[in-house]
């Protein structure tokens, strides 16, 4: 990146919607945060004027797919059955003549990412018999491009199935071998169509190769749920706790209040979370009950523009504003509490355990126009200046 990019401080702004600070930057860290004064003298380097904006920490998005997308392509119409294998094929069936994996269209999912905001993310991205582990590259390259101004951590990811594709477990450990930070899954029961021998050998990659597991759990219900407790079992007994994500998660918002509630329990004692992209057409993660039992849980994009999907414009914070409304929070504190958890407190799925307007932690940050932090939440207004580890990135 430009080295002119690079910035010393962050003038007037306000971190959640307090007094007016400046920032001070230290190479990619925030140095020093002081009260604004518009008669302090010019800084060494280069000066961002924040104008008063609201400041936040950057937007995470803990669920993407970054190396999926048609993005900055002609219009392409979806031609595939429905459900998830039909969407799997149409995927399998055309990716190839739209040159998908590649650089380019993944650094233009990418730059959404980042004029939305986001400077961190996890993403999966696809391993299986045809592209091989040849994806996990294209994205390692495409960030790399930022020269560290954003971070990415990778979820090597089986969308064909493993146990159904024989060969695909021994991709995914290769994968983790040669540095993935996770290793996925995909719908045990329905796709693979035996869960324990899914998560047995899934759970083994982990244990083996210390990466963390995150796995795709679409199915509904009371089969969801029956894989959520093989999860939990497998967890508990290899002593993965903390390491364990479940992205989408339907069934356990689906189940009756007692049985969601021992769920949650269990998975709270473990550090076993979630990461949701907050589908309309089904009922969302019960905030106050995932709190309640200590279940951590952050918003991703999901894919955007690919061949599951015309939908989708990078912006995570767009999402969490979807999932406030649709599960009808009204309160300050509610509304607070999504905003963080887009935030600061989505750091952790992507490999960071500060990630806030503090010394000493990164200098991720993004500038609206707000009054505080439930008003950007509501009103989800432009990201007018976005800064990556120091780097003026957008705006």
């Amino acid at each position: 990146m430009a080295e002119e990019s690079r910035l010393a401080r962050i003038a007037n702004v306000r971190p959640w919607g307090g007094a007016a600070v400046d920032l001070e930057i230290d190479g990619d860290r925030i140095g020093a945060i002081v009260p604004h004064d518009p008669a302090a003298p010019p800084s060494q380097g280069r000066t961002l004027d924040g104008r008063g904006l609201l400041a936040l920490p950057s937007i995470v998005n803990a669920h993407a797919h970054v190396d999926k997308s048609w993005l900055g392509m002609p219009w392409q119409p979806y031609g595939g059955d429905g459900g998830t294998d039909g969407r799997i094929r149409h995927e399998r069936a055309r990716r190839a003549e739209l040159g998908i994996p590649s650089v380019e269209r993944t650094a233009a999912v990418l730059d959404a990412h980042v004029r939305h905001g986001t400077t961190l993310l996890r993403t999966h991205v696809d391993v299986d018999l045809e592209l091989g582990t040849r994806g996990i590259e294209v994205v390692r390259e495409a960030v790399a491009a930022y020269d560290g101004a954003i971070e990415a951590t990778i979820v090597a990811f089986p969308q064909d199935g493993v146990l159904r594709r024989p060969g695909v477990l021994a991709l995914l450990d290769a994968a983790a071998a040669a540095g993935a930070e996770h290793v996925g899954g995909l719908d045990p029961a329905s796709i693979d169509r035996d869960p324990v021998g899914q998560l047995d050998g899934i759970f083994a990659i982990a244990e083996r190769h210390g990466v963390g597991i995150d796995i795709h759990l679409h199915d509904a219900a009371e089969l969801g749920a029956f894989q959520l407790e093989l999860i939990v079992e497998r967890t508990q007994a290899l002593g993965l706790e903390g390491r364990v994500n479940i992205a989408h998660g339907f069934a356990i918002a689906q189940l009756p209040d007692a049985r969601r509630r021992d769920l949650l329990q269990a998975m709270g004692e473990l550090g076993i979370t979630f990461t949701t992209v907050a589908p309309l057409r089904l009922p969302q993660l019960p905030l106050h009950e995932l709190d309640a039992a200590g279940v951590g849980f952050a918003f991703g994009t999901d894919g955007i523009r690919d061949l599951w999907s015309p939908y989708g414009t990078g912006d995570t914070l767009g999402i969490a504003w979807q999932y406030a409304r649709a599960s009808s929070l009204v309160r300050d504190e509610d509304l607070h509490r999504v905003i963080e958890i887009a935030t600061r407190g989505a750091g952790r799925f992507a490999g960071r355990e500060q990630h806030d307007l503090v010394v000493g932690a990164r200098a991720d940050v993004v500038l609206v126009e707000a009054e505080h932090a439930m008003d950007a939440l509501v009103r989800v207004p432009p990201r007018l200046a976005v800064v990556g580890g120091g780097r003026l990135l957008h705006g």
